[in-house]
């Protein structure tokens, strides 16, 4: 079979897989189902230069934060870059996140991440103890994953990560692994750009630990029988929050000292209604970013809204640059956060 033909087959393959998860899942984002996975700090987006875009990044993914919205994009990267992110979230909330690639030309792409979520120590309360057992609990998501991406074409890109989730809630825990799986299209078409991911398909969680042992008297009308039988209650398992995105971005200017893009992207979620997310960003003397968004169009049940965005690039030597990113993200009556993000390339 010739190098063309099996190009054509892969690129036709990669984008059935696309629309049949998508058709597969088509019922499920009909109605609102929020509150009913697990590991919901996965659709916390990544990255102030996207996230000031109103999260409109699955067909740009030109940067170290493809790692999270788009794995396809990262071999269209020309340099290794570096990504450290720290955000004070919701509810005292912190949201950490790190990743790098590293591209190995004609042979692709590959990068690592690590995010992380953390809740502060509590008090232990109980009906009993309602100011406190003198205990404290905390709280911990992470998830560590690898990606690759490399071209099937000159114009089409495949990528796919891998990735290793835990959760736990003071003696509980849980993990499982997950796939992602995205495809990057340049049309030829000016610069329109055409991107499409699954995120976070894997098996689901369920919970498990010592709190969950109990003793208990099997049955109460016998005197002197054994009442500190050894039992074990039992959590539900819950999905992972498995999501479909598109996306579009097209650069309305682009000029040697000016580039403005304008992205638009369509989600499927399967514990939401479906919803769009639009943004654009201007570049200045390819060194000051500008940005602005909106996100969760047309979704139930959101607080999020519009965002805003800069970034500033500054050249260190040789080729090697250093962004600095802030976004700002309006959460309505939970106020807004504010996000700075560090890229390094080399």
């Amino acid at each position: 079979m010739k190098r063309t033909q099996v190009k054509k087959h892969l690129m036709q393959t990669g984008l059935i897989l696309l629309l049949g998860a998508s058709l597969a899942y088509g019922e499920s984002g009909r109605m609102t189902n929020v509150g009913t996975t697990a590991a919901p700090f996965l659709e916390v987006g990544v990255g102030s230069r996207a996230i000031g875009m109103g999260g409109a990044f699955v067909a740009i993914s030109n940067d170290v934060s493809a790692l999270y919205w788009n794995p396809a994009g990262l071999c269209r990267m020309d340099q290794g870059e570096a990504v450290f992110e720290r955000t004070e979230w919701l509810a005292d909330i912190s949201f950490n996140y790190m990743g790098a690639t590293l591209p190995f030309q004609r042979f692709g792409t590959a990068g690592f991440f690590l995010n992380a979520m953390t809740v502060p120590r509590m008090k232990v309360r109980t009906v009993d103890f309602p100011d406190g057992t003198g205990e404290e609990y905390d709280a911990t998501s992470y998830a560590v994953g690898l990606s690759y991406s490399f071209g099937i074409t000159d114009r089409f890109s495949m990528g796919f990560t891998g990735k290793y989730i835990s959760e736990r809630i003071w003696h509980e825990n849980t993990s499982t692994f997950a796939v992602d799986i995205g495809t990057l299209y340049h049309t030829g078409f000016g610069s329109l750009r055409i991107g499409a991911a699954i995120t976070n398909f894997g098996p689901s969680l369920q919970m498990d630990g010592s709190d969950l042992i109990i003793y208990y008297d099997a049955d109460e009308s016998i005197e002197g029988n054994n009442d500190r039988i050894m039992g074990k209650l039992m959590t539900d398992d819950w999905p992972l929050p498995l999501n479909m995105q598109f996306g579009l971005a097209y650069d309305v200017i682009n000029k040697q000292q000016a580039r403005l893009t304008i992205a638009v992207d369509a989600f499927h979620p399967i514990n939401n209604t479906e919803s769009m997310n639009a943004g654009c960003e201007l570049l200045l003397l390819n060194m000051l970013y500008l940005r602005a968004g909106y996100k969760a169009i047309g979704q139930r049940d959101t607080e999020e809204g519009l965002t805003l965005g800069t970034g500033l690039r500054y050249q260190m030597f040789g080729q090697s640059n250093i962004m600095v990113d802030y976004a700002y993200a309006d959460f309505g009556r939970l106020q807004h956060v504010n996000r700075f993000t560090i890229r390094l390339n080399f």
